[in-house]
């Protein structure tokens, strides 16, 4: 077991330390109100903060929530600004000793991984094994219980007043949608008993997201021994040539998620031949390397896209945004066989990947051959 660690809260509750959390926090988000209002008084607000972390009066404040629907419904909720950068502070300090532990297989929210790197994994063994086991956890977030949470945390960290700070954002998570699922040993009430469920959306809801899974990483390694696995979030995939070997997996998996109030989502695991095209962190991935976008992400950038050229036409939103928003998409579907596709949509437009010979133009100043304001993203 990895020696606990001490002696952190003055590295997170320093000024220095916060002012550095402050100016991560307030990146791409100056404009927001309660940013601007905090880093207007940036000093007085650090001091005050300071001196609540030291004297244990911090506690987080109410969150804003709001629903979206795309890809999927999802429950939002976003922290107050002054907690947000308490968040940084922290998560500065103690993600990187959960960071040693973590194994190479685990994608999300780590630095130097990301969606596209677990992509490339996945097709690496994919074209390895014949035969994978998909697995999705149920409503992970909201089913992510604060009392095995805790002792997760515990096991690294023996800072008392690092600890409490932490078990109070855990305590401070607003209700998410209820999951009353029954495990071995409950009785009747202990599903409404046990407090569940994280908030998507804040910065330590995703550190905390992966140190409760951590220990199925172990599990799936080192006691399965599977040499195919890849995981990002609670969407993770185990190859094995022998079918038979990943259904015994899955029943596996599933007593040792139980043990972490967990469970298997029931419609999206199942064993599949590796050859047969897969859905992974929104690519479709064929045998030989192809990779396309689904129609359903094609069908709701169209619209947004449309969304998008009405409100700039009507001087609605600014080009910045514009391009901050269409450019999170180009920059996804350029990991997909979407050359000729991005072409079609953006035909002669500010996005068209073969405008003049380049990918997407640096600044919405008019070519040569577009005298005036190009025209808007077409769709």
């Amino acid at each position: 077991m990895p020696r606990r660690a001490d002696a952190l809260f003055d590295s997170i509750a320093s000024f220095r330390a916060l002012h550095a959390a402050a100016l991560q926090a307030v990146n791409g988000k100056r404009k927001k109100p309660g940013a601007a209002a905090f880093m207007a008084n940036l000093e007085k607000e650090l001091l005050r903060l300071e001196a609540e972390l030291r004297d244990g009066s911090y506690r987080p404040g109410g969150y804003t929530t709001f629903m979206v629907k795309e890809p999927k419904e999802r429950f939002i909720s976003a922290a107050p600004f002054r907690d947000r950068v308490v968040h940084h502070a922290l998560c500065a300090m103690v993600v990187p000793l959960f960071e040693r532990g973590f194994i190479d297989d685990s994608f999300a929210n780590r630095e130097g991984k990301g969606s596209h790197r677990a992509v490339a994994r996945y097709e690496r063994f994919r074209d390895r094994y014949e035969h994978v086991l998909r697995c999705d956890i149920f409503r992970y977030f909201p089913s992510i219980d604060h009392e095995v949470l805790k002792a997760d945390l515990r096991r690294r960290i023996a800072c008392e007043p690092t600890l409490r700070l932490l078990e109070r954002i855990v305590d401070g998570s607003n209700a998410q949608e209820p999951v009353n699922l029954y495990f071995p040993g409950d009785d009747l009430f202990t599903p409404f008993e046990r407090r569940r469920g994280l908030p998507i959306g804040n910065l330590t809801s995703q550190f905390f997201a992966n140190v409760y899974l951590d220990p199925l990483d172990h599990f799936v390694k080192e006691i399965l021994r599977a040499r195919g696995y890849v995981r990002y979030l609670d969407d993770f995939a185990l190859f094995e040539d022998d079918p038979s070997v990943l259904e015994d997996w899955r029943k596996r998996i599933e007593e040792f998620l139980a043990h972490r109030r967990l469970r298997l989502h029931p419609k999206k695991t199942h064993v599949a031949a590796t050859r047969a095209p897969a859905r992974f962190l929104g690519f479709e991935l064929h045998a030989g390397g192809g990779r396309c976008l689904p129609e359903d992400n094609i069908r709701r950038f169209r619209n947004r896209l449309r969304g998008l050229r009405d409100r700039w036409r009507t001087g609605h939103i600014e080009r910045e945004e514009v391009v901050q928003r269409i450019n999170a998409w180009v920059a996804h579907a350029r990991h997909a066989d979407t050359l000729g596709l991005r072409h079609a949509i953006f035909r002669g437009g500010w996005f068209d990947p073969l405008w003049d010979g380049d990918f997407v133009p640096q600044t919405f100043a008019p070519s040569a051959r577009q005298p005036g304001r190009p025209p808007a993203p077409t769709a």
